[in-house]
């Protein structure tokens, strides 16, 4: 009784993860077919709002002066911008490189804050101060690594400008600046395509719901007020912030033509220590709004919860599942060659595991499948990328760069639990950078 029940949970959750890739090539499918050859189109906005834009910046001297010119050099009104440079409790040159750009004479007239931080809370902490100091209507924030595009923030407030009652904050996309420096940065630049292009497309697309990134992204001042600022302690304060705004019943709209290049990791060690914060920080947000499944929140709440929690939960179960059940079948298989009478196989259907082979085998070929197309998909939007290199570094993703995911989320959980069974403080792992 208990193997068929853990056969079938499989499979129901095998189907679940089939389900939610099938939905989000079908909305980003529906949405580039409508808007792949719309172009970009920079005319004048009917108003201006004052943006602050805020830079929370941690020893990152080695990046800080291409973001902080690229941000210095959008196209807005310089005299409706305000800028906030925060090196925050840092040990090397990040300050001194922010002034090197800043003190240009071109940059005479700019409304630019260094300022030099010692306080506590990390990022969070960070646009939480510069809350208190912004004067715009609007606060931007950009990553230190981030080099927004020179229309970033423009877009960023045309998309908000469409709605103003209703879109209280606005995000773009981010792409990587560093995507063939080595086998990690193109599979990772492959990840943040499909996130970027399929998964936050299909989501706005179908069901206008929208979740504010780490970076490339505006909201309405007063309203962060309102909530109180972002979350101490929040490891994604980013999708922290997002269920917050949805819960009052706001929209955060997708400006899809606002990009910023971001730097990724270049090296597996520091990848991993970067993706097991953001999956902990994934995993404690949806433990945090479980209880909105069973109150009246927003249906958009509910909806993007149980979107977290097939993508967190569901998928990863189910990959596990699927292969423990391969992998004591095999090494069942392989015992009957040696063991006088063989060896039952512990899973089957019926007299012999061919079938539930059949059924494993079809349902692991569609996940292969619609994880190709949408890669192909994400990649055909995106000028230069489409190439057959990529198709084959897709499959090769699958079975390395694809894996690792199942190990960062059983880590990441463990984790999770100790710290709230011990009390353990969690541990920020800065994501280290590379001179371009």
């Amino acid at each position: 009784m208990i193997i068929k029940v853990v056969l079938m949970l499989t499979l129901l959750t095998i189907w679940i993860g089939l389900l939610t890739s099938l939905i989000n090539l079908f909305g980003a499918a529906k949405f580039w077919l409508k808007h792949a050859n719309v172009r970009a189109r920079v005319t004048p906005l009917p108003s201006y709002p004052s943006v602050t834009i805020v830079v929370p910046a941690h020893n990152e001297e080695l990046v800080i002066a291409q973001t902080t010119q690229a941000i210095l050099n959008l196209n807005y009104p310089p005299a409706q911008v305000e800028l906030l440079l925060y090196a925050d409790n840092c040990s090397d040159q990040t300050a001194a490189m922010m002034h090197q750009v800043v003190d240009r004479p071109e940059y005479a007239d700019r409304r630019v804050q260094i300022i030099e931080r010692t306080g506590s809370g990390g990022k969070a902490g960070v646009l939480n101060d510069a809350l208190k100091l912004a004067q715009g209507e609007y606060l931007a924030v950009y990553d230190a690594d981030a080099m927004p595009e020179e229309h970033a923030l423009y877009f960023l407030i045309k998309q908000i400008l469409r709605n103003p009652q209703r879109y209280v904050a606005a995000y773009g996309r981010n792409k990587t600046r560093n995507a063939e420096q080595n086998f990690l940065t193109r599979c990772i630049n492959q990840e943040i395509i499909v996130t970027q292009r399929i998964r936050h497309i299909a989501l706005w697309n179908l069901f206008g719901i929208g979740y504010i990134p780490g970076t490339n992204f505006a909201v309405e001042t007063q309203a962060m007020r309102a909530l109180g600022g972002w979350q101490d302690g929040a490891l994604t304060e980013d999708t922290d912030l997002s269920f917050r705004l949805m819960l009052q019943d706001k929209q955060i709209a997708l400006a899809y033509q606002s990009e910023a290049f971001q730097q990724e990791p270049e090296h597996l060690k520091d990848y991993y220590f970067q993706r097991l914060r953001w999956t902990k920080g994934n995993y404690q947000v949806v433990f945090l709004n479980f209880r909105h499944l069973l109150d009246r929140s927003h249906w958009r709440v509910k909806l993007e919860e149980i979107y977290f929690i097939s993508n967190f939960f569901w998928f990863n179960l189910a990959v596990l599942l699927s292969d423990g059940i391969f992998l004591l079948n095999l090494g069942a298989m392989l015992l009957s060659l040696v063991t006088p009478g063989g060896m039952v196989l512990p899973f089957t259907f019926g007299p012999d595991a061919y079938l539930l082979y059949q059924v494993l085998l079809v349902n692991w070929l569609l996940m292969i499948l619609l994880y190709v197309l949408q890669i192909n998909l994400g990649l055909a939007t995106q000028f230069g990328q489409t190439s057959p290199g990529q198709l084959w570094l897709a499959l090769v993703a699958y079975f390395t760069y694809g894996q690792v995911f199942i190990v960062l989320s059983i880590h990441a959980l463990i984790s999770l639990l100790v710290d709230r069974v011990t009390g353990r403080r969690v541990q920020w792992v800065k994501t280290k950078r590379f001179a371009d």
